[in-house]
């Protein structure tokens, strides 16, 4: 008898477990065979959740969170671990079911391209390029690598060049630097210098014991670096004053230096070749006490002064005719003063006009430059003249300086703090905002709605006034003794809502204060 109850205890054991779990587990989840573990990776009687697979697979929950490495892809990214990765099947179950001959790189954070497509997947995934160590020590990972080149290659620069190796080198050889671009250097290569190998200007040499080619660190400020000066500093110090990068026997006009005349070559005049102001015959003497010497005077004599032209150099300089050297300072001594937003206006918005440059006879008001936008809108008591300063200053327009007061609506209480736009900017019969002052609609339902439902209207028009102030909407002016129904008595002590009570007409729920009956039946049993 009691044979018979173990072999059924042991088949009904048997087939709880079968129930409970529907096969082993692999090699590498072996330690979480049992009862005691399922919850470990299951909820209780559900699913596995991705959280507790990433609570042992930490290096692939720290990718996911960087948005790396290929879980943080579009092809499994929001998957269920077990979508890949399913369990029960036996210990030889292969749960990893990883091809690397057809795995998709560019669903990494790094993509294969040059010379990195042709190399085998063991050329970058081993341990000797792993960083952490405790990833180094799954055999065949393929987690753990940086993106950064010095991870892989080693700096042959030396920490000189800084660590985007990308900037100037491709992926397809290290040699030549194929990004590389000389002219978005300090030093640009012109002339002859195009020429010139590399290591004649960048030398190698040996340091901590290893190849180097020097490529930053360079002095090149003048050509004396790699220059011989032949002429031994009489000449100062920068030979691009007489010499082109060209050549040395290409000079500027047989290595004359003009600073030792009494017209030194400043700015503009630099530039010019000699024979724009010299012809061909240099032993000619110019004239050249006055810019108007050689520069025409292309504003028509507005300079004249006591009918004597007054010299360029009074508001120009030799670095070119634009800008003025006029100055705010020299500007405010004139009739116009600048300040404001006027400061950055540039001087040919006001003085470019009908391609021509104008400055005298400009006008000096507001309406010379600005249109008067609000029309007849302002009447002439706030804009005399046409004088915007009544209101706005040079800073903004939006500044406004508006004294209230003396218009007809003085501003008290709540409407204090209104700004100007929410009761005069309104919209037309178009639906297009305009701005509106003197046509304004002064009356209180013009702005405010009316929620006793003109039940205070006489005439057209609701006098709010009469029973509210300025800074909320309580009745503190009202004064019911002053209605048709005095209060005296125990009806001081009733609340309002015992006689006005709430009615809804006209789709509207209102509080009816007007009363028509008075009688004391109407209230009273």
């Amino acid at each position: 008898m009691s044979s018979k109850i173990i072999t059924f205890f042991l088949f009904f054991s048997l087939s709880i477990i079968a129930q409970i779990s529907p096969g082993e587990l692999t090699t590498a989840h072996a330690n979480l065979e049992g009862l005691s573990n399922c919850t470990k990776c299951h909820e209780l009687g559900e699913k596995v959740l991705n959280s507790n697979c990433l609570d042992c697979h930490r290096k692939i929950r720290n990718l996911m969170n960087l948005g790396e490495g290929y879980h943080s892809s579009g092809d499994v990214k929001g998957d269920d671990c077990t979508k890949c990765h399913p369990e029960h099947f036996g210990r030889n179950f292969k749960i990893i079911n990883f091809d690397p001959e057809s795995f998709d790189h560019n669903k990494t954070k790094f993509s294969l391209t040059g010379s990195h497509k042709r190399i085998e997947c063991k050329d970058c995934h081993q341990p000797k390029y792993i960083l952490d160590s405790e990833t180094k020590k799954n055999e065949g990972t393929y987690l753990g690598l940086s993106l950064y080149c010095f991870n892989c290659h080693k700096d042959v620069h030396q920490k000189t060049l800084g660590d985007n190796c990308n900037s100037c080198h491709g992926t397809e050889k290290f040699k030549p630097a194929e990004k590389f671009v000389h002219n978005n250097s300090k030093f640009q290569l012109t002339g002859a210098h195009k020429n010139v190998n590399c290591i004649k200007c960048h030398p190698v040499s040996n340091i901590n014991g290893k190849k180097f080619q020097k490529f930053t660190g360079l002095i090149f400020s003048n050509c004396s670096p790699c220059h011989n000066d032949v002429h031994r500093g009489q000449y100062g110090s920068d030979c691009k004053n007489c010499h082109l990068t060209s050549s040395f026997a290409l000079i500027n006009r047989n290595r004359f230096d003009h600073d030792r005349t009494n017209f030194p070559l400043l700015g503009k005049h630099e530039v010019l070749k000699c024979d724009k102001c010299h012809g061909t015959d240099l032993r000619t003497k110019l004239k050249y006490e006055k810019c108007t010497d050689c520069h025409s005077d292309s504003h028509n004599s507005q300079f004249l002064v006591d009918n004597i032209l007054q010299d360029c150099k009074d508001c120009h300089n030799e670095t070119g005719f634009h800008p003025s050297t006029i100055t705010t300072l020299k500007h405010n001594t004139f009739k116009f003063k600048i300040y404001g937003s006027h400061l950055a206006i540039p001087c040919q918005s006001c003085h470019f006009k009908m391609q021509n440059w104008i400055f005298r006879n400009l006008g000096l008001e507001c309406i010379d430059c600005h249109i008067n936008i609000h029309g007849s809108e302002i009447v002439d008591k706030f804009l005399p003249g046409n004088n915007c300063m009544e209101c706005h200053s040079t800073e903004t327009w939006s500044t406004i300086n508006f004294n209230h007061d003396r218009a007809e609506f003085i501003l008290a209480g709540k409407h204090k703090i209104q700004t100007c736009s929410n009761c005069h900017n309104k919209e037309n019969d178009s639906g297009e905002k305009e701005l509106i002052f003197k046509s304004i609609n002064k009356s209180c339902e013009a702005c405010h709605n009316d929620i006793h439902v003109g039940q205070f209207k006489t005439g057209n028009t609701v006098d709010c006034n009469q029973c509210h102030g300025f800074n909320n909407w309580e009745a503190i002016k009202f004064d019911h003794e002053k209605t048709k129904f005095s209060l005296k008595g125990a009806h001081e002590k009733l609340k309002c809502i015992s006689c006005h009570k709430m009615k809804y007409a006209n789709d509207y729920n209102f509080i009816q204060y007007r009363l028509e009956d008075f009688k004391c039946a109407s209230c009273h049993t």
